[in-house]
């Protein structure tokens, strides 16, 4: 089943009160989405959260994803600051997948990493609290989420 069929399957099932819950089929069609996104952007400053993501991405044998070089400080003043990144990204690119980072909601509320598709639909994310609770750096914090987040869609890395 093609992803855009799926997504209708899912809705239509929704609508007529008969939804049981996500389908590993559905599973299967996310990844195989991400596994295929020729376009991958990380809307980002500054290549640190790029060079992480790329290490994880090799992790799981999955394409490389490009910096999206866009000042996504405005983001921050959004209810959802994260998914407000994946949206600016959108706006400005042509990308099958957007991989974008932010904080959550409030300052203090911690992050999240969002996987994107082509129309703004959340595929999966990973999150982790504040760092001023975790402690972690950037990098680590980076890293853990995206490996949450790829696995959390069945993913498992390679060797």
């Amino acid at each position: 089943m093609a992803f855009e069929e799926m997504i209708k399957k899912a809705l239509d099932e929704s609508r007529n009160n008969c939804r049981l819950g996500d389908t590993l089929e559905e599973v299967k069609e996310i990844q195989n989405y991400i596994k295929n996104a020729e376009k991958i952007y990380i809307p980002n400053k500054n290549g640190i959260k790029v060079d992480v993501l790329n290490k994880v991405l090799r992790e799981y044998n999955l394409p490389s994803a490009k910096i999206l070089q866009i000042n996504t400080n405005e983001a921050d003043s959004n209810r959802s600051p994260a998914f407000a990144k994946a949206i600016m990204a959108l706006d400005v690119c042509d990308a099958d997948l957007i991989i974008a980072r932010g904080r959550l909601g409030l300052p203090g509320s911690g992050s999240l990493l969002l996987f994107v598709d082509n129309k703004g639909r959340i595929l999966t994310c990973g999150t982790s609290p504040s760092h001023a609770i975790s402690q972690k750096t950037l990098e680590d914090a980076v890293y853990e989420e995206a490996n949450e987040a790829l696995q959390k869609i069945g993913f498992r890395k390679e060797g």
